[in-house]
């Protein structure tokens, strides 16, 4: 059976005055087929996390741009993707009075594989029906503790560092992203990615239950609806991007 992704994006300000989160999901011009979904959390005071986010966009952008799915490896694109935003958000930082960083994700789909890079805390899921098969890890000092067994999930979510990265876009430290792919999709693969604005109300059994039973739209809808509920007046920025695969139509 041939199977077809069905896609959808969204973003909610939460309680903050100001949206430092993007998200995009872009189709390469000259190759069908191929799609680049890409989110950044932007950080850096007042507009210098909403800069450092469209930079890692801009990034995402003119790297899909030039990138010939025939004749180029993957690991290229993601790679330019993370070392051009890097550099640019650098630039930003001697340009303004600003000190702009960004988590990010990029997720590439591409000749019925997917390919994926991210740096932050900024995640990555990627379900098979109700099932976990990945969950990116954070590069956080939370994400750290929880690696070395000294908290548990629970406990991380209250941690008073959580939000404390190790590694993101735009640091005087030189970002090291982690890499992912899998082989060949299946139908009921789904995969999200999203900032910690939402992850951080969700458990991974509960995000693969919502993704199996609904649309990517309903999906979306849904889970904004409950992370602002779950957030009691007090929530982050958030945003998402899902792509679900699914049997092709007839």
């Amino acid at each position: 059976m041939r199977l077809t992704v069905e896609t959808c994006i969204a973003r909610h300000i939460g309680d903050r005055k100001e949206q430092q989160d993007r998200v995009e999901i872009l189709a390469h011009k000259r190759a069908p087929g191929t799609l680049l979904a890409v989110l950044a959390d932007g950080m850096g005071g007042h507009s210098g996390g909403a800069m450092a986010a469209e930079q890692v966009l801009l990034s995402a952008r003119q790297n899909l741009d030039v990138f010939s799915p025939g004749s180029e490896q993957p690991r290229v694109l993601l790679d330019g993707v993370m070392r051009d935003a890097h550099s640019s958000i650098r630039l930003t930082r001697f340009t303004s009075e600003k000190d702009p960083h960004s988590t990010a994700v990029v997720f590439l789909l591409c000749q019925g594989r997917a390919f994926w890079a991210h740096c932050g805390d900024s995640r990555l899921y990627h379900f098979r029906g109700r099932e976990t098969l990945l969950r990116s890890q954070d590069h956080s000092l939370v994400g750290e503790l929880l690696r070395r067994g000294r908290l548990t999930e629970e406990e991380s979510l209250q941690h008073p560092q959580r939000n404390v990265l190790i590694a993101c876009l735009g640091s005087e430290r030189q970002p090291r992203p982690e890499y992912g792919s899998c082989g060949s999709l299946s139908i009921g693969d789904n995969f999200l990615l999203c900032s910690d604005g939402l992850w951080a109300y969700f458990p991974n059994d509960e995000l693969a239950q919502i993704l199996s039973g609904a649309s990517s739209r309903d999906a979306a809808q849904q889970l904004v609806d409950l992370a602002r509920e779950r957030a009691c007046g007090e929530g982050d920025n958030l945003s998402l991007a899902i792509i679900k695969c699914i049997a092709a139509a007839d």
